[in-house]
């Protein structure tokens, strides 16, 4: 069984390979724009890239913040804020957060896949690792939650916390599209509001007030549900 999986695994690492490849043989010069877009971590550029697709320019914005969030960097803050140039304020947040999400479950499965096996073996050695991990899987939806509704959290750090626990693939998706939303909309926000020069602060600081309070309710929500849960 342990051999069959292996070669499942090493097979499904080839299909990774094999795609970048495919795309490198479709269009050799693809690849290291993208690479170097990426690396440089232009707002501006990235949305007239973005934009250059023209009417696939929603399908490529959604393919490009999905791969980037599967990675974990660079900042999501870059697409999230190109989408709202792009394509307005509210569809350019929800097209993020729903690509966003996609990206950090395709993160998940693949963690979870090749390294959750490791991971538990690492787990079960050490006690104190053992009780978070028995804690991820019964209060993980809350804690991704909250963790996913800070603004500019490392997503990849995020990533691998629900991946190698014992977190269930429903909280965490649920968790993480409920909790993206006010982390992306206040991320996009700012760096549109920044970037087009916007001298009135309002709509900035409503999101910011109902944001902390978002954070703040579930914070005590946690608190008071994790002290009056039943020990494992």
């Amino acid at each position: 069984m342990k051999k069959s999986m292996g070669m499942v695994k090493v097979a499904a690492a080839l299909a990774i390979v094999l795609l970048f490849l495919i795309i490198h043989l479709a269009d050799p010069a693809f690849l290291p724009h993208l690479c170097g877009l990426l690396a440089r971590g232009d707002i501006q550029e990235t949305a007239a890239y973005i934009a250059s697709f023209g009417k696939w320019a929603v399908v490529f914005s959604f393919l490009l913040t999905l791969f980037v969030n599967a990675l974990g960097f660079p900042p999501a803050i870059i697409f999230s804020t190109a989408n709202t140039l792009i394509f307005g304020i509210f569809w350019g947040i929800f097209l993020s957060v729903t690509a966003e999400t996609v990206g950090v479950l395709l993160s998940f499965v693949l963690l979870r896949f090749f390294f959750r096996d490791a991971a538990e073996k690492i787990i079960n050695k050490h006690p104190t690792l053992s009780n978070l991990d028995k804690y991820s899987g019964r209060r993980g939806f809350v804690v991704m939650l909250i963790a996913r509704m800070v603004p500019y959290f490392p997503s990849i750090l995020l990533n691998a916390l629900g991946a190698l626990s014992a977190m269930s693939m429903r909280d965490y998706v649920i968790a993480s599209f409920v909790g993206k939303f006010p982390s992306t909309g206040i991320e996009a926000i700012i760096g549109h509001d920044t970037l087009t020069h916007q001298e009135d602060p309002t709509r900035l600081i409503v999101v910011c007030i109902f944001a902390v309070v978002l954070v703040v309710g579930a914070w005590i929500y946690e608190k008071r549900a994790a002290k009056h849960a039943p020990e494992a």
